[in-house]
C-alpha cells in the first residue's frame, strides 16, 4: 500500500513539474543549505487555481490567494534556524532548510513530502523502495508542520514509512496524539481534546447552554466537533445546531454552505453563543456576509483564527459582536521583530514567498494601509497583474514592512520557535558522539528517539514532550476589542489545561467576564432557586419547563435538574423552598389555652373533693353521711377523685418517660379503686334490698367490703406492672406531621392499654347493675340511682373516647383523655356526692333521725301497696301468715305480708350497715322486726 502511494505520487509530481516546474527545485518555495536539512510545510497559498470543475489531466496548479499570516509562519521558521546557526548550540553543524507551500491541498503537500524523502544525493530525485529502511538516508532529517490537521496527516502516514520526525507547531486534532497510527509524529501545541475542554469550562462558567458550532468537513473538523460534543454532553450543555463547511476554499459550494449557515443563525434567535473550529478563509468569508445580514453574537474563535489580523481587520467587523477565543501561548517576540524590520535586506533569490510579498507590497503602494490587505488578497487571486524594475520592489517592501508585524500571530510565532528549537537540542544531544557535518551520520528515526525525550528552553522556559507527543503548556485566552475604531486581541486570561482553571490576574478581565455572563444563551429561561427543570419531549435536555418544588423539597441553586428531599424527621420545606426548615418541637404545653382550661376545670374539681371532704367531716353523725358507707370510704372514694384530677397533670407539659409511666398507672389505679368501693357500695344495696333467698344468701357470702376492694384495685396494679415490665410507655418524636415534630407518650401496648381501660370498664359495668337493681330507695339518702347515672355518663364517656382517639393525632392528643377522665371523673363525683351535700346543706331538716325513720316508714308502706297489687300469688302463703296486730285486722293480709317483708327488707339493710344506719333506729324496733 506504501509503495503504492509513493508510485502515484512520483506520477503526480512528473506529470507536475512536467508543466509547471522546470528542474525539481522549482517545487521548492524557500531553501538554505546546510549539513542537516530541515524541510518546512506551509500553506502560503490558500487554494489552488483551477479552470475547471474536475481536472482531465494529473497536473498541480496554480497556488492563489497569498496568506501574509502564513508566509511570517515560513519566516519565523527560517529566523529560529538563522538563530540556531549564530549561536553555540549546534558547534560547527549548519542547519539548512526546505520549505515548500502546501497550497492548502493534501495532494501538494504529498508531493512535497515526497521530495521529502527522496534520497541523498540522487539526481533523479527519487524513492527507493525497500523492506527496512533503518539504513536509508533521505536528504531532508525532520519536518515543520504543516499547519492544518488533514494535511499533516496525510503527510505523515508517509513519514512514518522511515519514521522522519514530523514536529507541527499548529494540527491540534486530537487522532494524533494516537503513537500507533502517527508514531512520528510530534507537536508544539495542545490537542483540541484540551480546547474543546477549555472552551465548555468557559461555556459553562458564562452560564450558557444552548449553543452552535460550525467547523469545516474534514478530519479537523470532524474529530473536534465529536469531542465537542461529547464534553458538553457531560456538562448538560446542549448543541442547537451543528453546521459543516466545505474544507477547502476552492470548492465551489463553500459560499451556498455559508449562505445556509448564516440563515439557520438566523432562525435560532435564542443561540447567541456559536464556537467556531474554521479555516481562516472560511471566518473571513463568513463575518463578511454575517455583516450584510447584521448577525450579532458571541463568537468563540477556535486557535485556528483567534488572532488573525486578516479577520481582525474586516471593515466593519465589530459589528459581529463579540468574540473570544483560545490562542496558542506566545513567547518574546521581540528578536522575530527586528528580523521583520531587516527583512528588505534578505536576499529574496532562494525565497519565492519573500519576493512574492515584495512584489504585493509594491503593487498596493497607493492604498491605504486599511485597504491593504484586500489589495494584497485581490493581486494574489492574479486579477491585478503588477510588473516592476526590482528596486522600485525593494523600495516599496522597505516603505511597508511594519505591515508585516501586523499580521504575525504571536501564538503560532511561538510554537513555530519550540518546534525548531526542540530539533536544535535533539540535534545537539545526538551529534555529541558524531560528526554531525557530515549528511551520513545518522538515519531520521535516530533523531526521532532522541527528540522523544528532549528537554529544551526558550525564554528562560523548560519544555519537553509527553507520552503523546504533545507540548501541553495551555492556552491564552483572548478578546476582541475596540481600541480607536480598530479592533485588537487583548489576553484576558490564560488556561491552565492541567487543573482545567481560568487564571485571571487583570480587574478588567473579571470585569469582562462579568460581562460574558451576562449574555443569555439559553433554550428557556433558567430556573430559579426553589424551582426544578422538567424536560419537555424535545431532544434536548436544555429545553424544559420550570416548575415549584413541591412540599419538603427544596432548590437552592438555579437550573437544578431535581428538587432535593429534606430530612422528613428533623426539617421540612414549603413549596418552592430554597432550604429546608427544622420543624418545631410540640407537645401539650402548660401556655396552651385549652390546656390551662383542663387544668382549671382538674383545681376546680379537686376544689370540689377539699369541700366535700370537709362537708362530710363536719356532719360526721349525720344520718346522709352514715348511709354513704361511713367515713373511711367516703375519704378514700374523695382520695380516689383528687388523684384522678391530680393525673390530668401528666398529661400537660413536655413528656418524659416518668410522666408517660405515671400518667396511665395513676389514673388506672386510682380509678379502679373509686370505683371497687363504689362497687361494694351497690352489693351493700343489693343485698338490702334482694328478697331472693337464694340471692341474699350468695350475696351475703359475697359482700366482703374490703377484700373486694383490694381484690379488685390489686387485679388493675397487677395488669399496670405487666404493662411496665414488658412494654412501658415511652416518650417517642412523631414525624408524620410535615412542619413540626410531635413529642408523645407512646403507649407502649395498645392490649395492655386497652386491658387496663376494658378491666375498669368491666368493674363500672358489674356496678351499673348492682345499682340499678337498688335504684328505688328513698330519695334523699339513695345511692343507687345515682351511682347509676355516673356509671352512665362514665359509659358515654369513655365509648365516645375510643374512636376520638383512634382519630385524633398531634399535640391534642393528650387533652382527649384529660377531657375524658374530667368528664367521668366530675360524673362519678356529682351523682355520688353532690346529692348528699345538698341534702346536708340545703335541706338539713330530712338529714335527722327522726326524718330518715318516717321516710323509711313512708318507703315501706307505699312499697307494701304496691306489692300488693302485683304479686297476687302471694296467696298461696297466706295460711302462714300470723297477724302480729290486733288492731291492723281491718286490713287486708296481703298487705300485712308486703309490710312485714319490707320491715325484713330494711331490718336487712340496717345489719349490714349496722354502724350507721341502726344507730338512728329504736332497738325496739330492731327486736319487734
Amino acid at each position: 500500500m506504501a509503495l503504492l502511494i509513493i508510485l502515484i505520487t512520483c506520477f503526480v509530481i512528473i506529470l507536475a513539474t512536467s508543466h509547471s516546474c522546470q528542474t525539481p527545485d522549482d517545487f521548492v518555495a524557500a531553501t538554505s543549505p546546510g549539513h542537516i536539512i530541515v524541510g518546512g510545510l506551509f500553506a502560503i497559498h490558500e487554494k489552488m487555481l483551477s479552470s475547471e470543475d474536475y481536472p482531465r489531466r494529473p497536473q498541480i496548479q496554480k497556488c492563489v490567494g497569498f496568506e501574509i499570516s502564513v508566509f511570517l509562519q515560513t519566516l519565523a521558521m527560517i529566523h529560529s534556524i538563522e538563530m540556531i546557526n549564530n549561536s553555540t548550540l549546534l558547534s560547527g553543524v549548519k542547519l539548512g532548510y526546505e520549505i515548500y507551500d502546501t497550497c492548502t491541498e493534501v495532494t501538494v503537500a504529498m508531493a512535497a513530502a515526497l521530495r521529502i524523502l527522496s534520497k541523498f544525493n540522487c539526481s533523479r530525485e527519487t524513492v527507493e523502495f525497500q523492506c527496512d529502511y533503518s539504513s536509508y538516508i533521505p536528504r531532508v532529517k525532520a519536518v515543520i508542520g504543516s499547519g492544518y490537521s488533514e494535511i499533516t496527516m496525510a503527510v505523515s502516514r508517509m513519514l512514518n514509512l522511515q519514521l522522519m520526525p514530523q514536529v507541527s507547531y499548529e494540527s491540534t486534532a486530537e487522532i494524533l496524539s494516537d503513537k500507533i497510527r502517527f508514531p512520528s509524529f510530534l507537536r508544539t501545541v495542545p490537542s483540541d481534546f484540551y480546547q474543546t475542554k477549555a472552551m465548555v469550562h468557559l461555556i459553562q462558567k458564562s452560564g450558557w447552554n444552548w449553543i452552535g458550532i460550525i467547523t469545516t468537513d474534514d478530519d479537523y473538523g470532524r474529530l473536534a466537533l465529536n469531542a465537542f460534543a461529547i464534553q458538553t454532553a457531560e456538562k448538560n450543555v446542549c448543541i442547537a445546531f451543528k453546521e459543516v463547511l466545505p474544507a477547502f476554499f476552492s470548492d465551489n459550494t463553500i459560499d451556498i454552505r455559508i449562505n445556509q449557515t448564516l440563515e439557520k443563525i438566523m432562525a435560532e434567535a435564542q443561540v447567541n453563543v456559536i464556537v467556531v473550529f474554521l479555516r481562516q478563509f472560511h471566518v473571513f468569508s463568513l463575518f463578511n456576509k454575517a455583516i450584510e445580514r447584521n448577525i450579532n453574537k458571541i463568537w468563540i474563535a477556535s486557535d485556528n483564527w483567534s488572532t488573525a489580523t486578516k479577520i481582525t481587520t474586516i471593515p466593519n467587523v465589530k459589528k459581529i459582536g463579540k468574540v473570544v477565543g483560545f490562542a496558542f501561548k506566545r513567547g518574546n517576540m521581540s528578536s522575530f521583530h527586528s528580523f521583520l524590520q531587516n527583512l528588505h535586506m534578505f536576499p529574496s533569490d532562494n525565497n519565492k514567498p519573500l519576493h512574492e510579498c515584495a512584489m504585493l507590497l509594491s503593487a498596493c503602494a497607493h492604498v491605504k494601509d486599511s485597504e491593504l490587505s484586500q489589495c494584497i488578497f485581490n493581486h494574489s487571486q492574479g486579477t491585478l497583474p503588477y510588473k516592476a524594475n526590482k528596486e522600485v520592489i525593494k523600495k516599496n517592501f522597505f516603505l511597508r514592512n511594519d505591515f508585516l508585524w501586523d499580521y504575525a500571530e504571536p501564538g503560532l510565532i511561538h510554537s513555530i520557535q519550540l518546534a525548531v528549537f526542540a530539533l536544535g537540542y535533539a540535534i545537539r544531544d545526538l551529534c555529541q558522539a558524531q560528526d554531525c557535518q557530515n549528511p551520513n551520520a545518522f538515519q531520521p528515526w535516530e533523531l526521532l528517539d532522541v527528540l522523544k525525550n528532549v528537554t529544551f528552553t526558550d525564554g528562560g522556559n523548560s519544555f519537553h514532550f509527553d507520552a503523546h507527543g504533545d507540548l501541553n503548556i495551555g492556552y491564552d485566552v483572548v478578546l476582541w476589542k475596540e481600541i480607536n475604531d480598530h479592533i485588537t486581541v487583548t489576553k484576558m486570561a490564560e488556561y491552565d489545561l492541567q487543573n482545567d482553571v481560568f487564571i485571571i490576574t487583570d480587574q478588567e478581565a473579571k470585569n469582562e467576564f462579568k460581562y460574558l455572563q451576562q449574555i443569555q444563551s439559553k433554550c428557556s429561561l433558567e430556573c430559579r432557586p426553589g424551582q426544578m427543570k422538567k424536560t419537555t419531549r424535545s431532544q434536548h435536555i436544555c429545553c424544559y419547563e420550570c416548575v415549584n418544588c413541591p412540599e419538603n423539597h427544596y432548590s437552592n441553586q438555579t437550573d437544578m435538574d431535581h428538587c432535593l428531599l429534606c430530612n422528613n424527621e428533623t426539617h421540612w420545606a414549603p413549596v418552592r423552598s430554597t432550604m429546608c426548615f427544622e420543624k418545631e418541637v410540640e407537645y401539650f404545653n402548660w401556655n396552651d389555652s385549652l390546656a390551662i382550661l383542663l387544668l382549671a376545670l382538674s383545681l376546680l374539681g379537686i376544689i370540689f373533693v377539699l369541700a366535700i371532704g370537709i362537708i362530710f367531716t363536719r356532719n360526721l353523725n349525720t344520718p346522709v353521711v352514715k348511709s354513704s358507707g361511713g367515713l373511711m370510704v367516703c375519704y378514700v372514694i374523695l382520695l380516689c377523685h383528687l388523684l384522678n384530677f391530680t393525673s390530668t397533670g401528666f398529661f400537660i407539659g413536655e413528656p418524659q418517660d416518668f410522666t408517660c409511666k405515671s400518667r396511665q398507672m395513676l389514673f388506672g389505679v386510682s380509678f379502679t379503686l373509686c370505683i371497687s368501693c363504689i362497687l361494694m357500695k351497690s352489693l351493700k344495696i343489693l343485698l338490702a334490698f334482694s328478697f331472693d333467698p337464694k340471692l341474699q344468701n350468695f350475696l351475703k357470702c359475697l359482700y366482703k367490703p374490703i377484700p373486694i376492694i383490694f381484690t379488685c384495685t390489686g387485679i388493675q396494679v397487677v395488669i399496670c406492672t405487666l404493662w411496665l415490665i414488658f412494654a412501658a410507655p415511652a416518650v417517642e418524636e412523631n414525624v408524620s406531621l410535615p412542619r413540626v415534630i410531635i413529642l408523645e407518650c407512646e403507649e407502649g401496648s395498645i392490649l395492655a392499654f386497652g386491658t387496663m381501660l376494658g378491666y375498669i370498664a368491666i368493674l363500672a359495668f358489674i356496678c351499673f347493675i348492682c345499682a340499678f337493681k337498688g335504684r328505688k330507695l328513698p330519695e334523699n339518702y339513695n345511692e343507687a340511682k345515682f351511682i347509676t347515672f355516673g356509671m352512665l355518663i362514665y359509659f358515654i364517656a369513655w365509648i365516645t373516647f375510643i374512636p376520638v382517639y383512634a382519630t385524633t393525632f398531634g399535640k391534642y392528643l393528650p387533652a382527649v383523655e384529660i377531657i375524658v377522665i374530667l368528664i367521668s371523673n366530675y360524673g362519678i363525683l356529682c351523682c355520688t356526692f353532690f346529692p348528699k351535700c345538698y341534702v346536708i346543706i340545703c335541706k338539713q331538716e330530712t338529714n335527722t333521725k327522726s326524718a330518715f325513720l318516717k321516710t323509711i316508714y313512708s318507703y315501706s308502706s307505699h312499697s307494701a301497696d304496691g306489692l300488693a297489687m302485683s304479686h297476687a300469688s302471694l296467696d298461696s302463703i297466706n295460711s302462714n301468715i300470723t297477724v302480729a296486730n290486733p288492731s291492723s285486722s281491718g286490713k287486708s293480709a296481703t298487705w300485712q305480708k308486703g309490710k312485714d317483708l319490707q320491715a325484713q327488707a330494711f331490718a336487712h339493710l340496717c345489719r349490714v350497715n349496722a354502724t350507721s344506719i341502726s344507730k338512728t333506729l329504736p332497738r325496739k324496733r330492731i327486736s319487734s322486726i
